[in-house]
């Protein structure tokens, strides 16, 4: 979701990766040789550490849909509910270029509140409907067994993202009661 973040601490990782190894041959030549103790390189590795643990929880107890790139964004289908409380949005995401795909979201708005409450990667045959005035039935699913992304929300109080991000985000606890994500199988 955020790939900046994604790449530093990717970058983060393979430093301290990269430190520990110096700390490991250091530490070897430290006890055999009786040179000093590499504090420095410790510390190093203990600090890159803490930055990779850091964005790691960042990234994973912090997600908000407000992350979405919606630089490229195009919009898809929008429907009203029956009797018209609330409009379902519907927005695609392309990434990867030409061998990537497309994510979908789905925005509703009500009483000039918005909020997203599905996030899942684009199927073939997309399409949304009303059940009724907080029921909203997301047909997602595309060729194989394990590429159907479908659900039946109520858009008061139930999300679905994919990946499970939104479900465990200390952020948005207080946004749904129920928070689903895909189960292959």
């Amino acid at each position: 979701m955020n790939p900046p973040l994604n790449v530093i601490g990717l970058f983060v990782l393979l430093v301290t990766v990269i430190m520990f190894l110096v700390f490991i041959v250091k530490s070897v030549i430290y006890f055999f040789n009786r040179k000093t103790f590499p504090r420095k390189t410790l510390r190093s590795t203990f600090i890159g550490v803490i930055l990779f643990l850091g964005i790691f929880v960042y990234i994973q107890y912090f997600f908000s849909f407000d992350d979405i790139n919606r630089k490229y964004m195009q919009e898809g289908p929008e429907i009203s509910s029956p009797t018209g409380k609330y409009i379902a949005n519907a927005y695609y995401e392309p990434y990867g270029g030409a061998a990537g795909g497309v994510n979908v979201w789905i925005e509703i708005t009500s009483d000039a509140e918005k909020k997203v409450i599905y996030y899942a990667d684009a199927k073939h045959d997309f399409q949304m409907n009303w059940v009724d005035e907080e029921t909203l039935s997301i047909i997602n699913k595309g060729g194989g067994p394990d590429s159907n992304r479908n659900i039946v929300l109520d858009v008061a109080d139930e999300i679905y993202h994919e990946n499970g991000l939104a479900c465990q985000s200390l952020l948005m606890k207080n946004d749904y009661e129920e928070c689903y994500r895909f189960e292959a199988g």
